[in-house]
């Protein structure tokens, strides 16, 4: 059984969201938060697998708050669900140590399949993401390190002194 804490300040999205995963034979929501403060206090009380967390949150955002739950449990599984797709909320959140970052209008399986994988310890982005953040590392430097010059890499003392060391 994956047990789930949803981090939500809006009431509806997150009663929409319990009754989705406990709609699922392999889940159970262990814990329900309407802010950062509360999501950070609820994932060490309760312990659960994986953490929803929506980005704009009252107190702390959701960003501060799945970098406070990876730092007292770097287990912790913490999976965005957010309207906001900025890729500069992306790349926060995943440098916060988010495992996956979905947004709220993806389907319903593609939320669940997500918990799933999260759990597994699997990285989840949304498809449109996933676009994104591809096309970018496309068009990015090449971070390849430059070849090693070519012939000898050592002078002959060098080597010298290396095998001398080796003995």
């Amino acid at each position: 059984m994956i047990r789930i804490l949803v981090a939500d300040d809006q009431p509806l999205v997150r009663a929409g969201i319990v009754a989705t995963v406990d709609a699922q034979a392999d889940m159970e929501v262990v814990g329900e938060a309407a802010d950062g403060i509360g999501a950070i206090e609820s994932a060490g009380r309760l312990a659960p697998d994986v953490v929803l967390m929506d980005i704009r949150m009252p107190g702390i955002d959701g960003i501060e708050a799945t970098r406070a739950v990876r730092e007292h449990d770097p287990d912790r599984r913490v999976l965005i669900l957010t309207t906001f797709d900025a890729d500069q909320h992306v790349y926060a959140a995943l440098r916060a140590g988010a495992c996956g970052f979905l947004v709220k209008d993806a389907p319903v399986e593609e939320l669940v399949a997500a918990v799933r994988a999260a759990a597994r310890e699997a990285a989840v982005l949304s498809p449109a993401i996933t676009a994104r953040v591809v096309a970018q590392l496309l068009t990015a430097p090449d971070p390849t390190p430059p070849p090693l010059p070519s012939g000898e890499i050592l002078t002959p003392r060098e080597i010298e002194l290396v095998r001398l060391i080796a003995d």
